[in-house]
Order: C-alpha cells, then structure tokens, then sequence
C-alpha cells in the first residue's frame, strides 16, 4: 500500500481548500455550473503547464490514462475537452487572479532571508513583455494590422525573484498606464527600463520616499550643478548631480537627480542612469541596475518552460485563465525552490517536477533528494499456502 498520495497531489495540498472555495464564492466562477467544478478546472489548467500539455484533448487525455490517480487530485474524472473548453470561455479568468495572490502571501513566508546586496532597502523591477498571438484566431487581440498580442506587466522581488503585482492589458497599453497605478513601501528601490521614465510619476515616487533607478532618456536636457568624485580602478566614468532644464521637465521633476555613466566593457559603450538616491555608490547604483536582467531572465524562463506561447482556447477569457495559471505554477515552483535544501534552477525543477507528477513518493524529501532511492519499505512475512 502508498504511503503517499501521487506527487501532483501533494502539490495540490500546497493551495487551501477553504480559501479556493472562498475566492470562487467572491468571484461567482462557479455560478451555473453542473458537475464540473472550479476546482477540477483549476487541476487540469495547473496539469496543462506542469505536465507541458500543449491542447485539450492532451490535458484530458493525460489526466483520463493516470486511471484511480486523480482521486488523489480531488476530481473524480479526468473533464472532456468540451467541458474543459466552455469553462475557459465562460468562468471568469479574475478566480485565478485571486488564487495567484492567495499563494503569494505563503510564499513571502518562505522567501530567502539572504541578499544579494547590502542595503536594506526593498528592491524590485519592473517590466513588461508582449506574447503574440495569431490575429486570424485571436481576433479580439489587435496590436498591429497583421498582428495580435496581449501585455503582461510584472513586478518582480529581487529577494527570491519571484513576481509580486501581475496585470495583463491588451497589447497597445503602454507601461506607463500601469506603472502609475502601482505604490512601493517607503524606502523601496525600483528598476525600470527607459520605457517607464516619466518625470512625474519620478516626482510622485520621490514624494513618497521610493528610490528609482533608469537609463536616461538620449534626449535629455540638463546641467550639471556638481561633479562628484569617482571610484578608482572602476568602470565608472562619471558621478554628477544634475539638474533638468527643459520647461515641462523642470516643472514635473524640479528636484536634483543623479547621473552615472559607467563603461560596459562587453559592448563597448557608455550607459548612462539616473537615480534619485543620492547615498549609495556609484558601483552599487549600476549592479542595481545590472539586477534588472533578473526580470527578463524570468520573461524568458515562463515562456520556454510554460505554456504561455501556444494557448488551448482562443477566447480572451481563456487566454487570461491560461496566464494567470501559468503565474501560479511559477510562485508554486518557486515555493518548491524556497522550501528545499538542494540547488535547483527553476527550469530544471520544472522538469524533473513533470517526470514525476505521478509518482508515489514523499515531495518534501524528493525537492531535499530528487536523486536518491527510496527505502523499500517492507510489506511483512508471507502467509503460508496450503496445497
């Protein structure tokens, strides 16, 4: 007999019952269902990206071949591709934002207490990137004239970097939209590319006590009011306070900035940041910004390890299920990565996790050992049979 329940299933056991029933309740997914339940689309979405299921009919294919396992999952069948189709279309995608933020809150719990830098300060990035889809079937998605796409705008923690704010916007939202709509802790560091640089949402973070650190914009007027001096034996060129001078500059951002040109030995070029913190060194400002590698690290890793670039459904509803579920699957792997004592990387994880969905062994020592053999537990001494 199994000691343990089938490895999918103890992920399962990860995300609360009560607080799933609770976010389907306030979100009224589940109005008008008959039989099949938010739940059972939850596990057969989650399958969808661990499993690396690439269509309905592989989802309930592979879910309707692991035969009795799925009671171990809480469904009682593995869902037709019909069934699972109309509720991608009809349920609301805002469910699976929900959960995406009920699991955050554990995972913070669990994020690493260690630093990459010696500041205190919280540091985050912020970005956005495009996934494309095909206009002649996702024809609600317009982005250019031959073109479809939708936007995912992601904040990410650099403790762990692990996604915090998610929001996804049709393609031609510009960044700046949602950028503005965010607030930091006081004391915050944010990280953003030269896209998100607007003067007054600068002006809005200063007032609030956020740190900022970009590239400038090429065409930026200014003078400079003081030179500082520059590390030796470093790659920094300069260290300068500046002030804008351009009229509508000045007027939303009249406050003293910061700009630090380094040489980039590998592109051999100046890049220059600006930054409204005044303390740190010149060095520490540019490896802050040299982080922000870490969110398009991320972009990369969930668009080769999950299914975020080919879709099951080609409703817009489907598509947003299909993202947010993709974005719990990452904070459940990266919860998987803060609670275990062995080295994984989060793509490598991702596939040993899928050869083993299935598998009857304790999860919690499998992250610890993933290569170790089980003890053979023994079953006890054969009864003699009589002839």
């Amino acid at each position: 007999m199994n000691k343990f329940s089938s490895m999918f299933g103890q992920v399962l056991h990860i995300f609360s019952k009560k607080e799933f029933y609770s976010a389907v309740k306030e979100t009224k997914a589940e109005k008008g269902a008959k039989g099949f339940s938010c739940w059972d689309q939850f596990v057969a979405m989650l399958f969808c990206h661990l499993g690396q299921a690439r269509s309905l009919r592989e989802i309930s294919g592979g879910l309707a071949s692991c035969l009795g396992k799925v009671r171990h999952l809480g469904i009682h069948s593995a869902p037709s591709r019909s069934t699972l189709s109309y509720a991608n279309t009809k349920r609301s995608w805002k469910l699976y934002e929900a959960i995406f933020y009920q699991l955050l809150e554990k995972v913070r719990t669990t994020a690493p207490g260690k630093r990459k830098f010696r500041f205190r300060n919280k540091l985050f990035s912020l970005d956005a990137t495009l996934i494309e889809l095909c206009l002649s079937l996702f024809d609600w998605a317009t982005y250019h004239q031959t073109k479809g796409a939708v936007k995912l705008h992601l904040l990410l923690d650099h403790d762990g970097y692990f996604p915090v704010f998610a929001r996804i916007t049709d393609g031609l939202t510009h960044e700046m939209r949602v950028a503005r709509e965010l607030s930091f802790p006081k004391g915050s560091i944010v990280v953003i590319d030269r896209g998100y640089v607007g003067y007054d949402l600068f002006a809005r973070w200063r007032n609030e006590g956020v740190f900022f650190v970009s590239r400038q914009r090429t065409n930026a007027k200014y003078e400079v009011i003081e030179e500082r001096p520059v590390p030796r034996n470093r790659s920094v060129l300069k260290d300068q306070l500046i002030r804008l001078t351009w009229f509508y500059s000045r007027k939303q951002y009249p406050h003293p900035l910061r700009r630090i040109e380094v040489w980039d030995d590998e592109k051999k070029e100046s890049v220059v940041f600006i930054t409204n913190h005044l303390a740190f060194g010149a060095t520490t400002i540019a490896a802050i910004y040299k982080d922000r590698w870490q969110i398009e690290i991320f972009f990369k890793t969930i668009k080769q390890n999950l299914r975020i670039k080919t879709f099951v459904g080609t409703s817009a509803n489907a598509v947003m299920i299909q993202i947010w579920t993709a974005l719990i699957s990452i904070l459940l792997l990266k919860y998987l990565m803060f609670r275990s004592r062995f080295g994984w990387s989060l793509s490598n994880l991702i596939a040993m996790l899928r050869y083993n969905l299935f598998t009857y062994r304790d999860l919690w020592a499998w992250i610890d050992s993933p290569f170790e053999v089980p003890p053979i537990v023994p079953i006890g001494k054969q009864l003699a049979l009589e002839f």
